[in-house]
């Protein structure tokens, strides 16, 4: 059926050249629109729902918000994972689900669950979905900042919360534009208990008349001189007047009385959960683009940045936005190293076609089919959606060697046709069919082998699967695209470009010298086979050795261009100390001369897609260009003077990538490699077991950092009322709740409309009243007898410790142990670790631990390679045997894979590179090319050995051992060029991508490094091995062949 294709695409090669253009303008379009980022989204499909409640403790959000939304949860369809973060004031809860989950579905799965237990939440919590964003939604960072000092911190928050955040907003592609930091306005009413009993008057008349006071309403429309007048009653609360001024009522002499009369009204700051600081210079208040799920990065920042540039003319004088995070630059970086390796490897194999073959038309045939085929990957890319990202593209690049080998191969063959028969303009196209029809089916199915080789890949689950899933796509659909033009364009374009003299193979100096030193190395091989044979299973076996000296690791870090700095305090920090550590950390790292920005954040945005706890800081860290840096300084280096700079007692530093880490923390909760969650019911047990952890891990080499959180470590002022006590009074639970809620924590009791800003308005006792555990126990209530007590009259007012924020996974209480290793790989290290707990760490009953992080990626994507790897080798085995039609053949093939992984494993280890997904990968697809050169080499040595047989056969002689020899000689030692053109083209094809340094490099080396090793053993195997074997095997069929025919003779004459 190939050789029919091959000689279809001759015959009508008018159609194959429209069908090559057409293919070329749609693939040209494709690669225009093809939206570009920097990583493939490696995020699970999740739904988040935010829920605030204002002032509430965490303890009380988990019984009354979370764990309500948690336990209702776990039944959605397809959720995998529900995991609850309860805060003061807020609660979140993230609904994971399987891979392959529709985000838009599954939102609405959540909606429809969500209104069903809504009617069981409190009245005062409102609860709300996310945005239809990822982990990494994150795009585009930047800071507000006033140097004037005309403006304070309330003035620059309402310009981002009114003015920018709704303008960027309409921009295609952003989700939600988030605020962090500054401080909001708040009108405050500090009303005065004392006055409030004096004029006889509830605490909560005066939240009912601040609402009644600040209302609006119409009142349809009236007539007058044939004109419609439509009525509007004003009653807006606008400023601190108005707020002063609301009427309360009536005293006993019928003198109004007012709300400043009783009280008295400021404007100050809303009690805040989040801090941005700049530089170390100040307190600024920060915006955070989200981009929406499945948009193109790349073009949502550039719009973004278009629309901020529009923007700044409506700033005040003084205000200046300031880029403190763009993704925009490592997405560049990415793509134009990508593409610059791209041309680098197309350049290089085009000069090995040219130095190989002394023939420059003949390498246009492989500058026209290369980028056809790249063209081919580009618009099934454009189709599926996928991004160019570096996997992607590292997919093609990766490929390039042997997207090349058809073309190669069949040149090659035409050269050999042409010194035996000259081409002219009668016999062109039948001696390129023939020459195309003899090497066609066999590489097309070699080709074909490639493509299924990656099938495990396609297996892998989770973030793995999703990091290599583009990758796995991309290098498929260039190896079926160069499949399939190697049976239909290349036959065409070179009847076209082989034309002029053709320099023999003999002539070429490089192919003369290649031939002159192998042939008495075969020689050699023929002369003793199975001294060569027993040789090689020994080198299997010392080969091999590398692979008990490897570590392993999930994936080897990826250097986004900007560092994060995002260290955790002790649960129960204050905002103030918060602040005062935020502002002395920036300062310290912005000291670095490489550092260009320090944009911190502590505690959380306003936003579902950042659940952080008041303790954790986020310090984004932007650095100027390489070649402003220190001479001898790096990435590492500057680690490490982070890391010797910013030393505070409590603080435990961690140095990580800033989408990497977003990714993590929102899959598994965990930023570090390895992290420890402990289950169970009682938070104190499990805090008891983290800080046994804390203890026993630093016995482990390699452990950087252990941190347990403190998940019963915060502070509480626990007021317990007495039941019977408030009896005596006639006060009920709620009554003196009420007035705990209203006089201490404050309550919003409206919002005033001030044009399109509203700005909240809250009613709490003066300071003085509620400032110490003792002032506390005097706060007045009054009865409804009219008798001023204090609260210690009816309830136990006293400090204990308590829950600073509670996580739960699947409604079971959490508490994770951050474990930060340096120096070691993450395979060994959890295994000592795994063991020391087990002696070490004594686990009670109803309790559990399991192990996470990017370990827990590791082991998921180990036991699913074991599977299908194998299943794979199957695959190809039976493709193999489709071929060649005998098992002796396939399984000679077979065996260059083991011995293709001895280069491999040995440039990994002199590389000092740990067994990662990635590498696993880089050795998936070396199978599949070191199949396709054991194919090339056997198809060289049946068609010898066939020509020397019939030969024989003509002669009427018998096919001897001498004959085999001859064959072996002919088909191995004189066919050396294609098999070293190849082997060339993949090697020095992935060369460039060995010596790069830009962003990526660090996942596609560990890529091609076993490929360019296990290619270097494989030509071994090729040359010496493969030969000797097919030596042995073709000389024992000739003697079982006399021998069956020499019995059959004896048979004949005893008859």
């Amino acid at each position: 059926m190939i050789a029919s294709i091959i000689r279809w695409s001759i015959a009508n090669r008018f159609f194959v050249l429209l069908g090559t253009v057409i293919l070329i303008g749609v693939g040209a379009f494709s690669v225009r629109n093809t939206p570009i980022d920097a990583i493939p989204d490696l995020s699970d499909v999740q739904v988040i729902i935010k829920t605030s409640y204002p002032g509430q403790a965490p303890q009380v959000v988990e019984d009354q918000v979370t764990y309500p939304l948690t336990t209702a949860m776990l039944s959605v369809p397809g959720a995998i994972t529900v995991r609850g973060f309860s805060f003061f004031g807020d609660s979140y809860v993230y609904v994971i689900f399987e891979d392959g989950t529709d985000l838009y579905w599954a939102r609405s799965r959540v909606l429809e669950y969500l209104n069903q237990v809504a009617g069981s939440l409190p009245s005062s919590a409102k609860p709300q979905l996310g945005p239809d964003a990822t982990g990494v939604g994150w795009v585009y960072l930047y800071a507000l900042v006033n140097k004037t000092g005309q403006l304070d911190l309330s003035e620059l928050r309402s310009i981002q919360d009114w003015f920018l955040k709704y303008e960027l907003q309409t921009v295609p592609g952003v989700s939600e534009v988030a605020t962090v930091g500054g401080m909001v306005r708040q009108y405050q009413i500090e009303v005065d208990p004392n006055l409030l009993r004096a004029y006889n008057i509830p605490l909560s008349h005066i939240g009912m008349a601040v609402k009644k006071a600040n209302q609006e309403t119409g009142a349809s429309v009236i007539e007058m001189a044939e004109a419609e007048y439509m009525v509007r009653v004003s009653g807006y609360l606008q400023n601190v007047e108005d707020i002063e001024n609301v009427p309360l009522g009536l005293n006993q002499k019928g003198t109004p009385l007012m709300l400043k009369d009783v009280a008295k009204v400021r404007l100050g700051p809303q009690m805040r959960r989040g801090i941005a600081e700049l530089n170390g210079e100040g307190e600024v208040v920060g915006g955070i683009v989200v981009m929406r799920f499945g948009e193109n990065a790349q073009t949502v920042i550039d719009n973004v940045k278009v629309k901020l540039e529009e923007l700044k003319k409506g700033l005040p004088d003084g205000v200046e936005i300031v880029t403190t995070y763009d993704r925009s630059g490592l997405i560049s970086s990415a793509i134009d190293n990508l593409y610059e390796k791209l041309l680098e490897e197309f350049i290089v194999v085009t000069l090995i076609c040219a130095v190989f073959l002394f023939h420059l038309r003949s390498s246009l045939v492989v500058i026209i089919s290369l980028p056809v085929g790249i063209l081919a990957a580009f618009i099934v890319m454009y189709q599926q959606g996928l991004n160019a990202n570096i996997m992607s593209l590292g997919g093609i690049a990766i490929a390039i060697g042997a997207m090349v080998d058809g073309a190669i191969v069949m040149i090659e063959n035409v050269h050999k046709h042409m010194e035996k028969t000259e081409l002219t303009d009668e016999n062109r196209w039948d001696v390129i069919s023939k020459a195309a029809t003899e090497v066609g089916p066999p590489l097309f199915f070699s080709l074909l082998i490639i493509t299924m080789s990656f099938l495990p890949v396609f297996t892998l689950e989770a973030q793995e699967g999703k990091l290599f899933a583009p990758l796995a796509f991309t290098k498929t659909y260039a190896m079926a695209a160069a499949a399939g033009l190697a049976i239909t364009l290349v036959p065409v374009l070179m009847g076209y470009f082989i034309r002029g003299k053709v320099t023999p193979e003999h002539k070429n100096p490089l192919n003369r010298m290649m031939i002159s030193a192998y042939l008495p190395v075969i020689k050699g091989v023929l002369n003793y086979p199975k001294s060569v044979l027993l040789m090689t299973i020994l080198a299997l076996g010392v080969g091999l050795w590398p692979a008990s000296q490897l570590g392993s690791e999930f994936m080897p870090p990826l250097d986004e261009g900007d560092l994060m700095y995002m260290p955790t305090t002790y649960a129960g920090v204050s905002v103030g100390k918060a602040r005062e550590i935020l502002h002395q950390t920036d300062k310290l790292i912005k000291t670095v001369p490489e550092v260009k920005s320090v944009f911190g954040k502590i505690g959380r945005a306003d936003t579902a897609t950042d659940p952080a706890p008041l303790t954790m800081i986020e310090t984004i860290i932007q650095f100027k260009p390489k070649s402003e840096w220190r001479p001898g300084v790096t990435k590492e280096s500057l680690r490490k003077e982070f890391d010797a700079l910013v030393k505070f007692p409590g603080l435990t530093n961690a140095w990580v990538m800033p989408i990497k880490t977003r990714i993590d923390m929102l899959s598994t909760g965990i930023k570090t490699p390895v992290g420890i969650k402990v289950a169970g019911p009682d938070l104190a047990e499990i805090e008891k077991i983290g800080k046994r952890l804390e203890e026993v891990l630093p016995q482990v080499e390699g452990t950087a950092s252990v941190y347990s959180e403190r998940v019963a470590g915060g502070r509480y002022v626990k007021v317990d009322i007495d039941r019977v006590r408030a009896a005596r009074f006639g006060l009920s639970i709620a009554d003196i709740q009420s007035v705990v809620r209203a006089a201490i924590g404050g309550m919003n009791v409206t919002e005033t409309v001030e044009g399109l800003e509203r700005y909240p308005v809250n009613v709490r006792y003066p300071q003085a009243y509620r400032d110490s555990e003792e002032k506390l126990k005097l706060l007045p209530i009054v009865t409804p007898t009219k008798q001023r007590i204090a609260l210690a009259d009816v309830a136990d007012v006293y400090i204990s410790d308590g829950p600073p924020g509670i996580k739960s996974e699947n409604a079971r209480l959490n508490g994770w142990t951050l474990v930060d290793i340096a120096g070691r790989d993450l395979g060994s290290y959890v295994k000592e670790a795994q063991r020391i707990v087990a002696e070490q760490v004594s686990i009670p009953s109803g309790y559990s631990i399991a192990w996470s992080g990017q370990y827990e990626y590791m082991k998921r994507a180990e036991e699913r390679l074991k599977v299908v790897v194998p299943l794979t080798l199957l695959i190809i085995m039976l493709l193999l045997y489709l071929n060649f039609r005998n098992i002796i053949e396939v399984l000679i093939i077979m065996g260059t894979v083991p011995f293709a992984l001895i280069g491999g494993l040995w440039l990994m280890y002199w590389l000092n590179y740990n067994m990662s997904i990635a590498v696993a990968v880089g050795f998936i697809a070396l199978a599949g090319v070191a199949v396709e050169i054991g194919v090339l080499m056997l198809v060289y040595l049946n068609q010898s050995y066939d020509r020397l047989r019939s030969e024989a056969a003509n002669e009427g002689r018998p096919f001897s051992n001498e004959d085999v020899r001859e064959a072996v000689m002919q088909g191995a030692g004189l066919r050396v060029r294609p098999i070293m053109m190849t082997v060339m083209a993949i090697v020095v094809g992935l060369v460039p991508i060995m010596t790069g340094s830009g962003t990526g490099s660090e996942v596609m080396q560990r890529i091609a490094g076993p490929m360019i090793g296990g290619m270097l053993s494989t030509v071994v195997l090729t040359l010496l091995v493969i030969p000797a074997i097919f030596f042995v095997w073709k000389q024992r069929a000739i003697k079982y062949n006399h021998t069956k025919t020499n019995t059959g003779t004896e048979n004949d004459q005893l008859i």
